[in-house]
């Protein structure tokens, strides 16, 4: 009876399956982490559907092996083919975000890809981590073998892809940090070449504005125009010399 009620308590079982005590006593009402439980003569292999961005929870999938040593999906089917096909959808989504990466089209979409990438790659190694228990106590399977070593090969290209991703966002941000490094070279240029103009034209605008005052100019001074002018040109190309020689040529 106390078993009748512990299996009607647990919600992610399929109905058809029908759980020895020492299985049913290992489990609760929530799927927990993926793993693989060890019964008297039973195994039930819990796994999880592959992350959705942005989901935290985990949808469980169920395999068990029965007494007589034959396995049943999640869906009451009989064999691991479910099995396979999770990994089948765990290796679309992998190459899905491999191609995003391999041309990305700006860091929003690379950063997307990160942060899916991290729980893809937890994901996968946990699941390896269930197999290798289910097979280490069904070890003449061939299948569950394949599925294993195909699960193995999930969670190396799921952890490339997550390194992949940090090092294309670090390579993003460099070259960024490079082309405001260039910007902000080519504006200090600018800024200096237009302070040496001001500088040429310094003297000649103060003459200006001196000579130029509503005073009475003695007419000697207006005879001198030219004089004054090319003063304040050569007062001009002397503080440009100055400057020219502080900043390079006088080190």
């Amino acid at each position: 009876m106390g078993a009748v009620s512990a299996r009607l308590d647990i919600g992610f079982l399929p109905k058809g399956f029908d759980l020895e005590p020492e299985l049913l006593d290992q489990i609760s009402a929530r799927s927990g982490n993926q793993r693989c439980l060890i019964g008297h003569d039973e195994l039930l292999l819990i796994v999880h559907e592959v992350p959705q961005p942005g989901v935290p929870e985990r949808e469980p999938l169920v395999f068990w092996r029965t007494l007589r040593g034959g396995w049943f999906g999640h869906d009451s089917t009989k064999g691991l083919g479910g099995l396979s096909r999770l990994l089948d959808r765990y290796q679309a989504q992998i190459d899905e975000y491999e191609a995003v990466i391999d041309e990305p089209d700006g860091a929003a979409e690379v950063f997307k890809v990160a942060r899916h990438a991290a729980p893809l790659a937890r994901s996968t190694r946990n699941l390896l981590g269930a197999l290798d228990q289910a097979y280490g106590h069904d070890d003449d399977n061939r299948e569950l073998m394949a599925l294993r070593d195909r699960a193995r090969e999930l969670e190396r290209a799921a952890e490339l892809l997550f390194h992949d991703a940090k090092l294309v966002l670090e390579f993003q941000q460099a070259e960024n940090a490079e082309d405001q490094q260039e910007a902000a070279e080519r504006l200090n240029t600018i800024a200096f070449r237009l302070n040496l103009m001001a500088g040429f034209f310094l003297p000649l605008v103060g003459i200006g504005a001196l000579l130029g005052m509503n005073v009475d100019i003695p007419e000697f001074v207006q005879s001198w125009f030219w004089g004054i002018f090319c003063g304040g040109l050569g007062l001009g190309m002397a503080v440009l010399l100055m400057v020219g020689w502080k900043t390079g040529g006088g080190k």
